[in-house]
């Protein structure tokens, strides 16, 4: 059997894949999808760590544009991760995988607080935790979460898992001829302003030599394949 690429990796999801073929909330189905995705990833002796969105069920930047207070819109932004969060720790511990949800704001009824040193002997102890409740600040996103706490941790890669299989120079979903990128610069990302991730997390990674990787959640098993090193989706590194 091949040997994973990585020892310790960020998996960032994106919280619409959540909601399968509805338009809003969370399909028990397609989480437990991903649910065992990571179990198999987690059976190669991989330390998984995870950042969720929260679009599924609420988005604070769409309703700041509608005249909402953008720190209250993302401070209940930051509740929809850890409602997702929740709910991939519940499929998870379904399937006997020991999973841990720490938040950035406090809510030790339902969760731990994020304390990195707690979280990094999750890992070592081969527990899947998710941060949730973003970096528990408004006016950042859930991307620079994942950079964040990826240097925190000392993850080897950013997988970000979404719903079209890597980085387009256009919306593939909107121009049928949108060319893909097999690889990027993180200067490149910059300069043509993709739409990967906001410009602090791309720095952030960029600061600290943390390849991201872009690619399909769609396609079962992709998780895996990435893990064990093969060429999918978009790599984006120095």
């Amino acid at each position: 059997m091949k040997k994973p690429r990585y020892k310790r990796i960020l998996l960032k999801i994106s919280g619409e894949i959540l909601t399968g073929e509805k338009d809003y909330g969370i399909d028990p189905v397609v989480i437990g999808q991903i649910g065992q995705e990571i179990k198999e990833v987690v059976s190669l002796g991989v330390e998984v760590a995870i950042v969720i969105g929260g679009g599924n069920i609420f988005r604070g930047v769409a309703a700041s544009s509608k005249g909402m207070d953008r720190a209250t819109a993302d401070y209940m932004g930051m509740l929809a991760t850890v409602l997702n969060g929740l709910a991939l720790q519940d499929a998870l511990e379904k399937i006997d995988v020991h999973t841990r949800v720490q938040t950035a704001i406090e809510m030790r009824e339902i969760a731990e607080p994020y304390i990195r040193r707690r979280a990094m002997r999750h890992l070592e102890k081969g527990r899947v935790v998710i941060f949730a409740a973003g970096t528990g600040n408004p006016f950042f996103t859930t991307d620079t979460t994942a950079s964040l706490r990826a240097t925190e941790i000392g993850a080897e890669v950013i997988l970000k898992a979404t719903k079209v299989d890597g980085i387009y120079d256009a919306d593939p979903l909107l121009h049928a001829g949108a060319r893909k990128y097999e690889e990027l610069t993180y200067l490149d990302v910059l300069k043509k302003q993709l739409k990967v991730m906001d410009a602090t997390a791309i720095s952030l990674c960029m600061d600290q030599h943390i390849p991201i990787i872009v690619f399909s959640l769609k396609e079962r098993g992709n998780i895996q394949r990435v893990v064990l090193g093969e060429k999918i989706g978009t790599e984006v590194r120095g």
